[in-house]
């Protein structure tokens, strides 16, 4: 099998496992000191789909590798919206070892308000042990979603892929 087809298998299944994994919402890893001043954090929640495309590949010698993947989603729920970004992945020599980073921007409506802001996502798979953390960028929030921070969680429903965002923002004026 080509290197680039393993890694398209690998990523699939890294983000199959990461997603499972993230059944509960997660706190926020950021500071205190760097999210604005705001109220407890509100959930948006709604499905969406997701399209990966495999970008053209590095490939090695040995038998780790890395991918490169375009992302196209679709939200919707309390999140009326699509996303873009890229993910780039590293598969490890071990079965079951692999890692992901993307960025992704959302731009839609969030409780209303319309703007965009952008995801980090880091996904790391040891041995099919599993874990996904997504943040919000601080200060990525544009339009009406200026000062948006919080987490993002993928919950896998069967084939249906569900999205619980913990998000604060700056009361409007």
């Amino acid at each position: 099998m080509r290197r680039t087809a393993v890694v398209s298998l690998v990523t699939s299944a890294l983000l199959s496992a990461c997603a499972a994994h993230t059944a509960a919402p997660r706190q926020s890893r950021i500071s205190p000191s760097l999210q604005p001043e705001t109220t407890v954090p509100v959930h948006a929640r709604g499905t969406f789909e997701v399209q990966i495309t495999p970008l053209p590949a590095d490939e090695y010698a040995d038998a780790t590798s890395t991918g490169r993947m375009g992302i196209t989603r679709q939200l919707s729920g309390d999140i009326e919206g699509s996303g873009t970004g890229q993910m780039l992945t590293g598969m490890g020599t071990t079965k079951g070892s692999a890692a992901y980073s993307a960025i992704e921007r959302i731009t839609g409506t969030v409780g209303g308000r319309s703007g965009s802001f952008i995801l980090q996502h880091t996904g790391i798979m040891h041995e099919g042990a599993q874990e996904l953390t997504i943040t919000i960028v601080p200060t990525s929030g544009t339009g009406e979603l200026t000062g948006i921070a919080g987490t993002f969680s993928i919950i896998m429903d069967g084939k249906v892929h569900r999205y619980d965002m913990a998000y604060t923002l700056p009361a409007t004026h």
